[in-house]
């Protein structure tokens, strides 16, 4: 007999019964995942609303918002496709959150150029980058995974 078996028998749940954390989990990370398409279906409608709008004042002073906010969203995309995976697999890969990180960076860099920056700064975050790259094909390449 398992401890599991004995803990149902008896009728008492322990905090390390596998069923409750995983359900418990599961119930804690789909009112993410609901809480970030939610979100999603707000900036969607709030581009629509305001898209007559633009096009009255002129789209070139409102394309630095709507670069920005597409590269947001797709950034929280990334993040549902990380809890998709930890609900799936029961762990997060590192692939998944390298590409939220560089998702939100080059959000970030396209930012850049809609404000004054600094040599250093673009620098910097090149540098960021192109280290997130690196560090992406490492994973990729010595993942678990992969069979050789």
């Amino acid at each position: 007999m398992t401890d599991q078996t004995i803990v149902k028998k008896k009728n008492v749940i322990l905090l390390t019964d596998s069923d409750w954390h995983t359900r418990t989990i599961q119930l804690i990370v789909g009112g993410v995942m609901l809480a970030l398409y939610l979100w999603i279906a707000t900036g969607v409608l709030n581009l629509l609303l305001n898209f007559p709008e633009i096009l009255k004042n002129g789209w070139t002073q409102i394309a630095e918002h709507i670069i920005v906010d597409i590269v947001l969203i797709l950034a929280i995309l990334e993040l549902i496709r990380i809890l998709q995976s930890y609900l799936l697999l029961g762990r997060v890969k590192v692939t998944f959150i390298l590409d939220v990180a560089l998702v939100v960076l080059i959000g970030e860099l396209i930012g850049l150029w809609y404000k004054d920056y600094t040599a250093t700064e673009v620098g910097l975050h090149i540098a960021t980058i192109t280290m997130l790259i690196l560090l992406r094909i490492v994973s990729i390449r010595f993942s678990p995974d992969v069979i050789d």
